[in-house]
């Protein structure tokens, strides 16, 4: 959901392609874009496949001449971004491992899974804890503007509510944030498409193409 909204921000032409992650995902088929049988995957404009969220963010970044979700490369703000972007993307998202682990489990053991879920908790409310003293008095976590950092971690933070792993209320500088963030136009169609509904967005998305269709056009 983050990519999505960081791709109508940049504001140049992209389709987008719907993944069942239970059924069309842990298959052959779909092994031939991503042989990790993993989501992300992007399609560049001259075919070539792309996996992996910092990859694709990266991809975005270079292109991103009118710096509408990033900064100069060179400059102070680059720099935490990237930072913040990485935090993000390694410690934050590992954290729920445990959780998605418990989650993901069809049978077990009830002191497994009742392991595995305070793991998960102790872990996430550390990350947390990081992130929040991590937040600055800006807006977003760079600045007055949405940027990739803000996308990298607005698909992720919303899982704390759904593993009922923390008190939301106990960081209220992220709080604060999330609302920020979720409260732009950009994040706002993206959790749309998500959700399956049809917003109108800024028009630099041209529709949904078919996995099936991707897979034959460009799996390996």
């Amino acid at each position: 959901m983050g990519l999505v909204a960081a791709f109508e921000r940049f504001a140049q032409p992209y389709r987008l392609c719907r993944v069942d992650m239970l059924t069309e995902m842990k298959n052959d088929a779909y092994a031939r874009i991503n042989g990790r049988q993993e989501t992300p995957v992007m399609i560049t404009d001259d075919g070539r496949v792309l996996t992996e969220t910092m990859a694709i963010a990266a991809w975005l970044e270079a292109r991103d001449t009118q710096r509408r979700i990033s900064f100069d490369p060179r400059s102070p703000e680059a720099d935490r971004m990237h930072q913040l972007m990485a935090f993000v993307n390694t410690g934050f998202t590992a954290a729920f491992t445990p959780l998605w682990a418990a989650y993901e489990m069809e049978s077990a053991e009830p002191a497994l899974l009742a392991t595995l879920r305070d793991f998960g908790r102790q872990a996430v409310a550390e990350r947390h804890d990081r992130l929040e003293a991590m937040i600055g008095d800006t807006d977003f976590l760079v600045g007055d503007r949405l940027t990739l950092a803000d996308s990298t971690l607005i698909g992720v933070a919303r899982w704390a509510e759904f593993h009922q792993a923390v008190d939301g209320a106990a960081y209220p500088r992220l709080a604060a944030l999330r609302r920020r963030i979720e409260s732009n136009p950009d994040v706002r169609y993206a959790q749309a498409i998500e959700d399956g509904e049809t917003p109108a967005g800024s028009g630099a998305c041209l529709g949904h193409v078919p996995l099936a269709e991707v897979i034959e056009r460009f799996g390996a």
